[in-house]
């Protein structure tokens, strides 16, 4: 029987700060970008999160479960969460930070379409599919809807754009395997320590290939790493698991939507980015397909609740 319940008080207000922090992170990496390249501030951060997990479960007494071939997943899913973050990192380099968080936060929408394929009680309904419309819509509007003089480099822009929208696919893959095969019940630590050492390894890697990993050690860029590392890729994390197991996970998911709205707001409140017109227009119904996909049963019981559905006979 699931006992995961609706959401309370606590989970509302814990909730919020999450899309907060993580609505915060791309903003962090590039107000730094300067003195740290965001590939490898990624890399370091993962690798830090990687021992504080890995010390967290020596105190459980937790293993690394390799039986079933486990393992094998778990490297497939290290390796997409470090492409994830590669190309989130070289996106940076390009786009602005707010529109880098709209398009990697459009990973609900392909971890739908992945599930959708793989496993028959994921099947989506048509709210849900009015919610990949409506997204892929938006994601069009926000691509070819600009203005060409509207900000600088806009080629460059476009491709930042781009890397943005291929990470969130590569995050949505992740959620993908880590649901069709046996991390599906493994314990939450173990995948994320695979997830955090595929990252390290592949962004160092494509650091000192790229000639990316040297910095300079600003206060500025500890107090990121520490942010970084601490907050963001271990205790957030680790927040957003136990949420997973006492909540019900589509409640949860329509809130994710507002890490978007926290980034447009902390990129053009901290950094001045410029926020266009056209962008904004794509990004509220990517913002409304996204609700609709991670939460149509959700909208479905308000929509009964207010009477506004039709029954059906």
């Amino acid at each position: 029987m699931d006992t995961r319940k609706a959401l309370d008080g606590q989970a509302i207000a814990l909730m919020l700060v999450l899309c907060m922090v993580w609505g915060l992170q791309q903003i962090v990496l590039k107000a730094t970008a300067a003195d740290i390249a965001p590939i490898f501030q990624i890399a370091l951060r993962s690798g830090a999160a990687a021992v504080l997990v890995g010390l967290l479960m020596a105190v459980r007494g937790e293993g690394m479960a390799l039986a079933d071939g486990i393992w094998r997943p778990g490297v497939v899913v290290g390796l997409l969460f470090g492409l994830e973050f590669l190309l989130l990192g070289e996106g940076l380099r390009h786009t602005s930070a707010s529109h880098m968080v709209v398009f990697l936060y459009t990973a609900p929408i392909f971890a739908a379409l992945g599930l959708h394929w793989k496993l028959p009680a994921e099947r989506l309904g048509a709210l849900q599919w009015l919610g990949v419309a409506l997204a892929f819509a938006g994601i069009a509007l926000a691509f070819f809807g600009r203005s060409r003089g509207a900000v600088a480099q806009p080629a460059h822009m476009l491709w930042g754009d781009f890397l943005g929208l291929l990470a969130g696919m590569a995050w949505g893959a992740t959620t993908v395997v880590v649901r069709c095969s046996n991390l599906a019940k493994a314990p939450a630590t173990q995948t994320l320590l695979y997830q955090l050492l595929g990252a390290f390894v592949l962004l160092m890697v494509a650091a000192y290939a790229t000639g990316q990993a040297h910095f300079k050690p600003t206060p500025q860029v500890w107090a990121s790493l520490v942010f970084h590392s601490l907050v963001v890729s271990f205790a957030s994390f680790l927040a957003w698991f136990w949420l997973l197991r006492k909540y019900l996970a589509s409640r949860l998911g329509v809130f994710s939507f507002m890490t978007p709205l926290f980034g447009i707001a902390f990129g053009a409140w901290l950094l001045h980015e410029p926020i266009e017109t056209s962008f904004l227009l794509g990004a509220v119904p990517v913002l409304l397909g996204i609700v609709l996909v991670s939460g149509g049963g959700w909208v479905l019981q308000m929509l009964d609740g207010l009477g506004l559905r039709r029954k059906n006979a």
